[in-house]
């Protein structure tokens, strides 16, 4: 059998050891250390934030976000349905009422019709969301223009969901800092990795002292332990915020490779009229983290995902849209149909930086053949 050929797997330098190394030789084994303050300032300088946490996951992030917002019980958030069922799940850890909406066509991502709509909905209802959280799916930036315009309109803050957009931007702007609750994710398939963990970036530098502190079991001030709110084991270890030090390094030529993917892709399958890429617009910027395809039918889909599996080549299908999943059943959702019709005929390729110029042609070639 042919050597597998992953999704997205992680790409390492090898510069990552020195900053691991440097923490086991001065025994900072623990989730503090220089590591940790230096790759909160590394993402600070890369996205011009004004402070970071890092922070176990995304999911952490998301979740510490929510409680600092005051979400509580019974409350309404309102999410991106097309996305990771990470951005949804700290929702309900608040015991909260996810409002789910759907995406436009253009991006993917958040409809500001549809947000609108949601909110004036649940306005008339009696019922203003404490939040919005939006996502950039796979890199590319949401509208965020009219999206933070409806945000402001009706002063609904927004957590900007960023897991998978690092190093994209919006006018030139790095995506998650255009709201307090910037999101990103360093998990093992990302554009880069600390093997797991997260952060969350603020221009308001009290929201990131505050998730540090939630982070670290809330212990109080004090030469004991005492506690007068309930915290989280949440931070990011010394460890593994070594690897995040050196893979920051590397980031904007993890961005240029995965552009380039997309572009060998799009160049390569450009005979095909009935597979359709998501391009950019005038202003957006993506990371192109996954290169994603959209075919003409579920049927051509998975045509081609069986066809690349038999052949070891990992694809799947885009993210299942959050209303459909079974542990969301019921919820409120404000749909046209856009999610699900691209969950049906979408198929993620294998998009690693990592790829070399023989697997790129080993897939195409498959791809083609299927076709």
């Amino acid at each position: 059998m042919n050597n597998k050929i992953w999704l997205s797997s992680p790409h390492l330098t090898g510069e990552e050891q020195k900053y691991v190394k440097e923490a086991f030789d001065t025994n900072w084994v623990a989730p503090l250390g220089p590591n940790v303050n230096g790759l909160e300032e590394d993402i600070c300088k890369y996205t011009g934030a004004k402070s970071c946490s890092a922070l176990s996951s995304g999911t952490a992030a998301i979740h510490l976000s929510l409680i600092m917002l005051g979400v509580e019980k019974g409350d309404e958030v309102i999410c991106s349905s097309f996305t990771f069922s990470a951005t949804a799940n700290p929702i309900r850890y608040q015991q909260a009422i996810p409002i789910f909406v759907d995406s436009e066509s253009q991006t993917w991502n958040m409809s500001p019709e549809l947000l609108e709509e949601a909110i004036v909905d649940r306005l008339s209802s009696g019922s203003k969301p404490k939040a919005i959280i939006l996502v950039h799916l796979y890199g590319m930036p949401a509208k965020m223009e009219e999206l933070m315009a409806i945000s402001e309109k009706y002063e609904i803050p927004v957590i900007e969901d960023a897991a998978e957009a690092l190093g994209s931007k919006y006018r030139d702007q790095p995506m998650g800092t255009f709201s307090d609750y910037g999101i990103f994710s360093f998990n093992g398939n990302k554009i880069i990795t600390t093997s797991g963990g997260g952060a969350l970036v603020s221009k308001n530098t009290e929201i990131c002292k505050k998730a540090t502190f939630l982070a670290t079991q809330a212990r109080d001030q004090a030469p004991h332990y005492q506690h007068s709110e309930i915290g989280y084991n949440y931070r990011m270890s010394n460890i593994i915020a070594g690897i995040g030090r050196g893979q920051m390094e590397v980031l904007d030529d993890r961005v240029i490779s995965r552009r380039k993917n997309f572009e060998f892709y799009k160049k390569e399958l450009s005979e095909f009229t009935d597979i359709h890429f998501v391009e950019e617009s005038e202003g957006f910027y993506a990371n192109r983290w996954l290169t994603t395809i959209l075919t003409d039918s579920f049927e051509t889909r998975e045509e081609i995902r069986l066809s690349l599996e038999k052949d070891n080549i990992e694809s799947r299908p885009l993210w299942k849209p959050m209303h459909l999943q079974p542990v969301f059943k019921g919820f409120p959702v404000y749909s046209d149909g856009t999610s699900e019709d691209f969950f049906n005929r979408g198929l993620c390729l294998p998009s690693g930086s990592n790829l070399t110029t023989n697997e790129l042609n080993r897939v195409v070639s498959k791809l083609k053949s299927t076709l």
